[in-house]
């Protein structure tokens, strides 16, 4: 299989086998103009097998959304044909608006106005606490 290289855009990689389609729909990468491509179980000697998705334009990205549905992911920003930004993404210290809080006697239940607010407290575990009513959430 053959997908030709991008001359500006983002690539998606080191995504765990099975979660590109995840990303493809909760990043909404169905509504963009451009191409996107998405490799399923490419090899990887890193990781056996690995998602990729290939974005042929440069678009913003919640880098706090990757990190914590993947925290292993690789983003290349392309331009002109040449890697002009390199990130590793790890597990975001804290996330706001990207998860809602489960427990029904949180203040974010009756005040819907608050936004959700999580911090990480088991980078391990891949654990986060509601600021409000400390109720656990994980990443995995």
């Amino acid at each position: 299989m053959v997908i030709n290289p991008i001359t500006d855009g983002i690539v998606l990689d080191h995504i765990t086998a099975g979660k590109g389609m995840q990303l493809y729909k909760i990043l909404n990468l169905d509504e963009l103009e451009c191409s996107v491509a998405i490799i399923k179980n490419a090899g990887s000697k890193k990781m056996i097998r690995k998602d990729i998705i290939k974005i042929d334009k440069v678009i913003d990205l919640d880098f706090d959304v990757l990190g914590f549905i993947d925290p292993g992911i690789t983003v290349s920003i392309i331009k002109n044909g040449k890697v002009e930004k390199y990130k590793d993404l790890k597990l975001p210290k804290t996330l706001k608006g990207v998860i809602a809080c489960k427990n029904p006697r949180c203040i974010t239940t009756t005040e819907q106005e608050l936004e959700h607010v999580f911090k990480l407290t088991d980078s391990e575990k891949g654990t986060y606490r509601c600021i409000y009513c400390d109720a656990e959430a994980k990443s995995k």
